[in-house]
């Protein structure tokens, strides 16, 4: 605990356009996160996911509160993970549109139902993961959403995968 906490006053605050521009430095794996809710399929590009436990196996997503994405998942439940290749940069880019219609987000995107939450799938994807909540965490301006990972699986022809580096798709061979 920080001395301004243990004190009852706030921490000085840092600018957050400086910890973006930091944390932009940092490359991570891109990925397509989706849940449904009723008939309808919910997705979003995400980089914000982590591995968290192996006993019991366990992984979170970061979802931005005012997504339309954050209350679809929290209602279904359960989502689906699909690590991206580069091969994917415009399903990525896509998905990561603010104000993209919400029906059909899909249509162009060739995915599969998984066996275990029917959650979509990408076909292309290096592996995907289907989760049940476990927890939700309030963090700020998001929620960490942890999942109970139900079901794994790795694609047969690896490619390369697509990162977010500086504000910027890229490659990782």
């Amino acid at each position: 605990m920080t001395e301004e906490l243990a004190a009852g006053r706030p921490p000085e605050s840092v600018d957050p356009d400086a910890y973006r521009q930091v944390m932009g430095r940092f490359a991570t794996g891109v990925s397509v996160v989706t849940t449904r809710l009723g008939d309808i399929d919910h997705a979003m590009t995400a980089n914000a996911i982590m591995s968290v436990s192996l006993e019991p196996v366990l992984m979170v997503i970061s979802v931005e509160r005012e997504a339309r994405f954050h209350d679809a998942v929290i209602e279904a439940g359960a989502f689906g993970v699909s690590l991206l290749p580069e091969s994917e940069r415009k399903t990525a880019a896509w998905l990561s549109t603010r104000g993209r219609p919400l029906h059909g987000q899909l249509d162009r995107v060739e995915f599969h139902r998984g066996p275990q939450t029917g959650m979509a799938l990408l076909d292309n994807a290096l592996g995907t993961l289907e989760c049940h909540t476990y927890d939700t965490v309030p963090a700020g301006d998001h929620t960490l959403v942890i999942g109970d990972v139900r079901s794994v699986s790795i694609t047969d022809r690896p490619g390369d995968a697509l990162i977010y580096y500086r504000g910027a798709f890229g490659v990782q061979r």
